[in-house]
């Protein structure tokens, strides 16, 4: 009876964690997949199993493109981020006083109190053709015409690098604080300089924060539709911005579900590779 009740009592402490798992992922999950299965006949949906919607992957080349510049552009910003976020949690762990640091990191997550969408739409007033980017080129004679900045890849990519910075400064500095400056140390007292040092003590030991950060930029980024759309000025389709046009424009549920369900894949696949490095870093 006390095991019955205790049994009792674990699963009525887990059935609500079960019930929102369920409601808002296994079954949204299983009705899309069954719905890139299905095909569209007019305006008419047919329900079936047909793989003829992962098949225009590869036969609409502007697909496959939305596939390959979603990835080009998160791979960048993950790269860029990562070079950016490092030394700014490395000045931030090490070389601000530590009264400091709190405020320091108050002000580096300032950007998180904005609005995605302000934040975004401030990024296209600067780079626009008059906007501070240019005028201030302009002004100091750099330029002699206004660049095109604004709807663009570079302009996409800097909404984004804006953003995660952020995100992986913080993950950084939680691993950069964690480290004992005995490490340091040792390694100063076995010969070796501030760059051996990094590389082969430090930067080993914050990787797991690296990778988690990475990650997190990687299924954020290679998801994301408002960016994309405000700064690129569709001029380069991403996988969610085409999904969009599938359901907004041409009502071809079945395309969008499929297309949603290969970006899950990636995803997964990111996720897969993440958690294999952070496994056999621990060996």
């Amino acid at each position: 009876m006390i095991a019955t009740g205790q049994r009792a009592k674990g699963w009525g402490f887990v059935a609500p964690a079960l019930i929102w798992t369920l409601a808002f992922f296994i079954v949204p999950f299983i009705v899309m997949g069954a719905m890139s299965l299905a095909t569209l006949d007019g305006r008419n949906l047919i329900w079936g199993v047909s793989f003829d919607n992962y098949a225009s992957l590869a036969e609409r080349r502007f697909l496959w493109r939305a596939i390959v510049v979603s990835l080009e552009i998160t791979v960048t910003v993950t790269v860029v981020s990562v070079l950016l976020a490092y030394p700014l949690a490395w000045i931030i762990a090490f070389n601000v006083p530590a009264r400091w640091q709190r405020l320091a990191l108050l002000l580096a997550i300032l950007p998180f109190w904005t609005s995605y969408v302000v934040r975004s739409y401030a990024w296209l007033l600067v780079l626009a053709r008059e906007g501070v980017v240019n005028q201030t080129l302009m002004t100091i004679g750099l330029i002699a015409e206004p660049l095109t900045l604004a709807n663009t890849r570079f302009a996409t990519v800097t909404g984004f690098v804006h953003f995660f910075v952020m995100l992986l400064t913080l993950t950084i500095y939680a691993n950069l604080v964690q480290l004992s400056p005995n490490y340091r140390r040792a390694a100063q007292d076995l010969g070796a300089n501030a760059f051996q040092t990094f590389r082969h003590v430090i930067l080993p030991l914050t990787l797991p924060g690296i990778v988690t950060g990475a990650f997190l930029t990687f299924v954020l980024c290679i998801g994301d539709y408002v960016t994309p759309q405000i700064l690129g000025g569709n001029t380069e389709l991403t996988v969610p911005q085409v999904i969009m046009v599938q359901l907004g424009r041409r009502a071809d549920f079945p395309l969008a579900a499929a297309l949603a369900i290969v970006l899950m894949g990636i995803v997964t696949l990111a996720y897969l590779a993440a958690a294999r490095w952070l496994r056999l870093d621990r060996l």
